[in-house]
């Protein structure tokens, strides 16, 4: 099967905080094929989520689709509290690494 890296379909992917104890992390897509391809891949469940961030799937609160904005949205439990001891991001703006590896299988 073919696949696509998420950085050829996707105009934005980041991350931020949704409060001191989670983070949003949003992909959004160039347009409504790309959003399309990815959404019926089935790929972007809570497990996809767990894996990329090392934590387990009950700490992924919430996989949405987006589709007025053509983007995916997910929120985590933060494994470190916005401005709790060994936090390295407060805004929690230089998460969204591990997404930028994610290949989308394509028909």
């Amino acid at each position: 099967m073919e696949k696509v890296g998420i950085k050829e379909l996707a105009e934005v992917i980041r991350s931020k905080n949704s409060g001191p104890y989670e983070l949003t992390l949003d992909i959004i897509f160039k347009d409504r094929r790309s959003f399309e391809i990815a959404r019926k891949s089935g790929l972007f469940t809570r497990e996809l989520f767990a894996e990329k961030y090392g934590i387990e799937e009950d700490r992924v609160v919430s996989v949405i689709e987006y589709e007025q904005a053509n983007a995916i949205k997910a929120t985590i439990v933060r494994p470190v509290e916005s401005g709790g001891p060994g936090e390295t991001d407060v805004y929690g703006a230089q998460q969204h690494a591990p997404l930028l590896e994610i290949e989308i299988p394509v028909d």
